[in-house]
């Protein structure tokens, strides 16, 4: 599997300059870039020990919450201040969480030469994780209601979208001077792809091929294709996470209840895991005392 992922990230960083070149259709390129991400960032996921860090039941519905009272913020804020002074403020932000990113990137090569402490919060970075399906689910039940309620019911969502100058979005050209862009939340990549990460590591947890991954994968697809196709259709703004959402549990959900395996699914908790792992280490050393 580790040929596929550097296909992957090599089409990846084909798709990306290859509109430089030659013209390439937007909506092609929104699926196949949204796909290709998610694919690599699962594989990225899989590490030899559980996460440290997991995301609990509270955590995740606080978490719709929490991004109403961002997004509304962000709103206010472009409606009564200047659009150019709140994005240099915001791009100053971001630039740090740049460096911070790249940092944990190239951790591998440059940990030796750098405090343990320094180590130790990187590494705290890129292990955090759902935890198990019953809170991923939880998630994006909640950010589906905030996704429909934002778009569809008020202005909010899609004016920051368009005055926001930040990392948070991907742009693709396309050939209507209307609508001269195509917009994909990075958010409608990363949340689902964090689920369909926990289904790649639940495969890995029991040793078996990569079924529920599968699943789960082609659901996150079937979803960035019809959102794509309704837009298209409609020629308005569609919150993503109502066709992403259904069509990733769906598609893990029927395809768990038609092996029979609801109640392995389930009962996965990396958190448990990790403890577990602790616990048995703790013993093994004092066994070596």
């Amino acid at each position: 599997m580790k040929n596929c992922e550097k296909i992957a990230n090599v089409a990846l960083a084909g798709l990306t300059l290859l509109p430089l070149v030659v013209k390439v259709d937007p909506n092609l390129n929104v699926i196949l870039t949204a796909c290709i991400t998610v694919y690599v960032g699962c594989y990225r996921s899989v590490k030899p020990t559980p996460p440290t860090e997991t995301m609990s039941n509270e955590h995740a519905m606080r978490f719709p919450f929490v991004g109403s009272a961002m997004l509304l913020s962000l709103f206010l804020l472009f409606k009564f201040l200047s659009k150019d002074l709140v994005n240099a403020v915001l791009t100053c932000y971001f630039f740090v969480l740049g460096i911070i990113a790249l940092s944990a990137t190239l951790l591998p090569s440059i940990k030796r030469f750098l405090p343990n402490e320094w180590n130790d919060n990187l590494i705290g970075i890129e292990m955090l994780s759902l935890g198990s399906f019953k809170t991923g689910a939880i998630l994006l039940a909640g950010l589906f209601v905030y996704d429909i309620f934002w778009v569809f019911f008020t202005p909010v969502m899609v004016s920051v979208a368009k005055s926001f100058d930040a990392p948070i979005k991907l742009l693709f050209p396309t050939r209507d001077a209307a609508r001269p862009f195509s917009m994909l939340g990075l958010g409608d990549i990363v949340i689902p792809g964090i689920f369909v990460a926990l289904a790649l590591r639940f495969d890995v947890s029991r040793g078996k091929e990569s079924q529920y991954f599968k699943s789960a994968f082609m659901g996150y697809g079937f979803g960035v294709i019809l959102t794509i196709v309704v837009m298209n259709w409609f020629q308005a703004a569609q919150p993503a996470l109502l066709y992403i959402v259904p069509s990733v549990i769906g598609f893990l959900a029927a395809h768990c209840i038609y092996n029979g395996d609801v109640k392995p699914l389930l009962a996965f908790d990396e958190s448990k895991t990790a403890e577990s792992e602790e616990v048995s280490d703790e013993k093994s050393s004092k066994k070596d005392e």
